[in-house]
């Protein structure tokens, strides 16, 4: 199994919509996939499930997840939330209440062989304690704080063996707080969604100093000092690459407006997230641009009615006349850019090889 995140100190740039939708692709090239959503704003939940299978899960309105009983709405039809589902909230419920370590839940089963680890909007309560716990883990010799901030890994390991998982995707808030870097820590890669804009570049300056911190601080002064009892990350977050999501196109080049963006990206990315000293001759070989997704115009609206991938949609779902050339065209890209990723991944080393049907 191994671990990507997906992942940009910028929100809005189509993030979880990648999330989603390499999730599904996966899972149609044969891959057994687990979808992690960390996010507290959920919206990767809200994407995979429908309105009552959520307010199942959630408890609406009367039970938070915090509270010491599982949710009582278990009478409402639901099709993939049971009793033995929980949220990521749920399952540091104990932890933070100083009641014990994590507890695990079965991940919802989406579709053969596609499994999700439900987000939770209460998930952001988590932060302070997660904050506090860094610190103290630093000695290793706190085991609550420990096994604090290795919870979101722990949580992972299991939901992956329980689904015999060959690949998971995790999806993270748009920030650089505690829970993002107890989340990233749990990844063994991660891939980085850019737009064409100002926005993005900045993101990408401030992300790339950040993780390696991160990482030195957790490989060179925490990990070792764990006990061999509570399992922990690796704490790789070996930089993938990026994908350029929705540039505006004309004639299949982008306008000039952005065009200085996209061309500053890869020498960026080389200082700041490979951080190399200064862009050296191979930074305009865009060697870390794994693909740009165009703008696929009116397939997403139909694609959040129909709760299904754009690449998926049908005449049905009003995917009709040329439109229909688009979800072909979006079929493609997405199937050339999950390719290209699991090759990328596995030249990482760190799992048996994806293979892909």
């Amino acid at each position: 199994m191994i671990a990507l995140a997906l992942f940009n100190n910028k929100g809005g740039v189509g993030k979880t919509t990648l999330t989603y939708h390499l999730a599904h692709m996966y899972q149609r090239l044969g891959v057994r996939v687990l979808a992690v959503d960390l996010d507290p704003q959920a919206n990767l939940t809200s994407a995979f499930l429908n309105e009552d299978d959520l307010a199942t899960l959630w408890g609406e309105p009367e039970s938070p997840a915090w509270q010491q009983h599982r949710p009582p709405l278990f009478d409402v039809v639901s099709n993939k939330v049971t009793e033995h589902v929980g949220t990521v909230a749920q399952s540091v419920h104990p932890i933070m209440e100083g009641l014990g370590d994590v507890t695990h839940f079965a991940p919802v089963k989406v579709a053969p062989g596609l499994s999700l680890v439900p987000g939770d909007l209460e998930l952001s309560a988590f932060e302070e304690k997660l904050s506090d716990a860094w610190p103290r883990s630093f000695p290793g010799n706190d085991l609550a704080a420990i096994r604090t901030t290795t919870a979101f890994h722990r949580i992972i390991r299991e939901a992956a063996a329980s689904t015999e998982a060959q690949l998971v995707l995790i999806d993270v808030g748009p920030n650089l707080g505690a829970i993002n870097r107890a989340a990233l820590l749990a990844a063994d890669s991660v891939l980085m969604p850019l737009a064409a804009d100002l926005f993005s570049l900045r993101g990408l300056r401030n992300l790339g100093p950040t993780l390696r911190d991160w990482r030195t601080t957790w490989q060179d002064t925490i990990r070792d000092k764990i006990p061999s009892k509570i399992p922990s990350p690796a704490g790789m977050m070996t930089p993938l690459g990026y994908v350029i999501m929705q540039p505006t196109m004309r004639l299949d080049r982008p306008v000039q407006a952005y065009r200085r963006w996209l061309e500053r990206i890869p020498s960026v990315f080389e200082t700041a997230v490979l951080g190399e000293s200064a862009p050296t001759a191979h930074s305009s070989e865009k060697s870390f641009e794994i693909a740009t997704l165009k703008n696929y115009q009116s397939l997403m609206p139909l694609a959040h009615d129909a709760r299904k991938p754009m690449f998926e949609l049908r005449s049905a779902d009003g995917a009709i006349g040329s439109m229909q050339s688009y979800v072909q065209r979006c079929y493609q890209d997405f199937k050339k850019l999950a390719i290209e990723v699991a090759e990328r991944l596995d030249r990482l080393g760190v799992s048996e090889p994806i293979g892909l049907r």
